[in-house]
């Protein structure tokens, strides 16, 4: 591969000119084509192979028109102090908004809560649900202007007006926290490379490929119905990883120079040696990512294959671009006062002291470093996953306010209704399956109210709505959801009708246990994979043991630290979390497939060069000390480059990306300098030249694909001797 690469980006190098313009033609084609989109973010989630997801699709089906997966908005009335919503002044005013709202264009139903029955019994608190044909992103601004409008009316009768749902919701705001990521990441590289040519580079190939990607995946949106965070996802994973794939190529393209060689040879073998160690860094990124299809939850599995094509993008450009870019540069690449005086400014002498020491020191930087880690994971074992609610909105926000109003004058269930499907196509008497289910429901623990069953025109499917007694996201009414399930199975053997749960609630402990299901088969297929792909790029089968060994440790830590940041509140208010609770289902999995792809990142870039160095002859230690001098401070400087870029994104409108962005920033960081520039060091120490043992039979069977370079070594080499020899011939000759 080596080999393939070192001719690759000779030829980048090249043909420069071609290269450059053939990417600016795929920024401007793909670009274009998603300014003139008109593609709709999906809303739905949707979750094959769970009874709330089943639920959902019989209703869909038995009650045409619903529109049970259009958006939804909660107006919530209060009367003022000493006063009821009963008075005639007040009952008309909100007879009046709910008329007006009634009309809207959008909306398909709205009924008075004196008709529905939602007015609590001090008639202080009531209010309406207001149902739409299209999903929250499909609503136009006329739609959401008369809603808050309606609430103005309201407000200015006198009552306390509050809107909850998800009508309101708009698509996340990432905004100025992003900008000033990237501005981080582009001091860090000019500190490193300190050139403003070396350090714009990565950061302007980084934003090209972002570019594209995004681009396309906005585009697609949709077609393939992608969710809203999905592009920013996107923007986030391919940032991170453009800036430093890029910046490995480069930094070895200046370690090249510095040894004397041509730009041109030298632009050669960095792509061969680092573009090598890109690739398969790449490709542990992809399993891990391409690998949440497992879960068969459709978002996240697009949310992981457009995260992944974000990250073939990056590694195209850094395999192609880059060598093109530098071959514009040249060696305005490096330093000025390297230029006039040589030497290697990217040979950092404290990476060299930093090995030395943990060679010096290996046991204690072992145990402390896993010791540490292990205390930051403790917080973990109460990780408590849900779907997000109103009740997850800052105490100022409207929805936030709705949801505390009804939590109020209904009791907390409310917010938070069990929709119970009664299918009685099979049965002998429909009405009468009805009535026994809904006995049965008003018999069970933790059941604050029953609706009557509402049939749909056929008259054969029935719809109970259940009310908890305990908030949405209590263990009491997950509870409730499992015992209403067990009650099916004996109502179905009395009446024949078959008796499902779903709602939003039923939905997220179903999206939960679907995830806990999913865990180990994930973590089996992504780490079983990366370790066949580690042991074929370090012919070794104790190194990647360490290697995933590490990953789940940096890992468990940072789920530790999300825990106690998102759902303790510890330090919340600095990293800005104004609500903590239950953190979203969706994350853990993704959080453990983003960090395994990123901490393989820096562990085949370090491993790579030690790899390098002890296959060229130098022993275990010296090739530690060798890993270090090259490559600690551009892993340093890349690492430091994914937690600004990460941390940036922590400044989110949206729940998940504030999350995500938090605990990948973390994760990085445990990983990046407690377990690949702290542990990993000390196993390999600790291990010695059994790190770098493989059985001759396995040896013979893995493919060889000479990421280290030896064989582009004894390649130049030979051609080298070839063109010795044609020189001496003429020499002799004239003799």
């Amino acid at each position: 591969m080596a080999t393939m690469l070192y001719r690759l980006g000779r030829l980048a190098f090249r043909r420069r000119g071609l290269v450059v313009v053939l990417w600016i033609l795929a920024l401007a084609a793909a670009g274009g084509a998603a300014a003139t989109s008109s593609s709709t973010a999906s809303t739905t989630i949707s979750i094959p192979g769970t009874e709330a997801q089943q639920a959902f699709e019989l209703l869909e089906d038995r009650f045409p028109g619903t529109s049970p997966d259009g958006a939804t908005a909660r107006m919530v009335f209060q009367a003022p102090d000493g006063e009821r919503l009963t008075d005639p002044g007040h009952r008309a005013t909100i007879g009046g908004i709910v008329a007006d709202l009634a009309t809207g264009s959008q909306v398909q139903q709205a009924v008075d809560p004196f008709q529905a029955k939602t007015v609590n019994r001090e008639a202080t608190i009531a209010y309406t649900r207001i149902t739409y044909d299209g999903t929250a992103f499909e609503l136009t601004d006329d739609t959401r202007d008369a809603l808050e409008a309606a609430a103005v009316e309201g407000r200015k009768a006198g009552l306390t007006v509050e809107i909850g749902g998800d009508a309101l919701m708009t698509l996340p705001e990432t905004g100025a926290a992003e900008v000033i990521g990237v501005i981080i990441a582009a001091v860090v590289l000019l500190v490193t490379f300190g050139s403003i040519v070396a350090a714009g580079l990565p950061l302007g190939t980084a934003l090209a490929g972002v570019g594209i990607s995004v681009s396309v995946i906005t585009v697609l949106t949709q077609m393939l119905e992608l969710d809203s965070t999905t592009p920013i996802l996107a923007t986030m994973i391919g940032l991170a990883v453009g800036i430093d794939y890029s910046l490995f190529i480069v930094s070895r393209y200046r370690a090249e120079l510095a040894e004397g060689r041509a730009p041109l040879d030298a632009v050669g073998r960095a792509t061969g040696t680092a573009g090598s160690a890109v690739v398969f860094a790449g490709l542990t990124v992809v399993i891990a990512l391409a690998g949440l299809a497992v879960v068969d939850i459709p978002v996240l599995t697009k949310m992981g294959l457009a995260a992944a094509g974000a990250v073939v993008l990056a590694v195209l450009v850094a395999l192609t671009l880059i060598p093109a870019l530098i071959g514009f540069a040249g060696k305005r690449i490096l330093p000025r006062r390297q230029r006039k005086e040589g030497g290697n400014a990217d040979a950092g002498g404290a990476g060299t002291r930093w090995a030395r020491f943990v060679l010096r020191h290996k046991v204690a930087v072992l145990v402390v470093g896993v010791a540490g880690l292990g205390v930051l994971a403790i917080p973990a074992a109460d990780l408590q996953l849900g779907l997000p609610d109103d009740s997850a909105k800052p105490a100022d926000t409207t929805q936030r306010k709705a949801y505390d109003l009804i939590a109020e004058g209904f009791g907390p269930g409310a917010n938070g209704p069990l929709v119970v499907t009664v299918d009685a196509r099979h049965s002998s008497d429909p009405q009468a399956a009805a009535t026994a289910t809904a006995e049965t429901l008003r018999e069970l623990r933790n059941v604050a109210a029953v609706t009557p069953a509402r049939f749909n025109q056929a008259g054969d499917t029935a719809m109970i709505t259940v009310v908890p007694a305990s908030a949405p996201s209590g263990t009491e009414t997950e509870n409730l959801v499992h015992d209403i399930r067990a009650e099916a199975t004996e109502v179905a053997d009395a009446t024949g009708a078959t008796v499902l749960v779903t709602g939003q609630t039923a939905m997220g402990i179903d999206v939960s246990q679907k995830l806990n299901d999913a865990l180990v088969p994930y973590l089996i297929l992504v780490v079983g994979l990366a370790f066949l792909l580690l042991m074929v790029v370090f012919r070794s089968i104790l190194v990647p043991l360490k290697a995933a060994l590490g990953f789940l440790l940096s890992v468990i830590a940072a789920l530790g630290a999300v825990v106690a940041v998102f759902q303790w509140g510890w330090l919340a208010e600095l990293v800005g979390v104004e609500q903590t609770g239950p953190i979203m289902s969706l994350m853990p999995i993704f959080l453990i497939g983003l960090v395994f792809g990123l901490a393989m990142d820096y562990e085949v870039f370090l491993v790579t060069r030690m790899r390098e160095a002890y296959v060229h002859g130098e022993s275990p230690q010296e090739s530690i000390v060798t890993g270090f001098r090259h490559g600690a401070r551009v892993v340093t400087a890349a690492a430091l480059i994914m937690i600004s870029v990460f941390a940036g994104f922590v400044g989110s409108s949206e729940s998940m990306i504030k999350v995500i962005g938090f605990g990948l920033a973390i994760a990085v960081l445990f990983d990046a300098f407690v377990v690949r520039m702290a542990i990993v060091p000390a196993v390999l120490a600790v291990l010695g030249k059994a790190a770098w043992w493989m059985p001759r039979a396995l040896d013979r069977v893995l493919p060889n694909v000479d990421v280290e370079g030896e064989r582009l070594r004894h390649h130049l080499a030979g051609q080298s001797a070839k063109s010795g020899e044609r020189e001496e011939e003429p020499v002799g000759s004239r003799s």
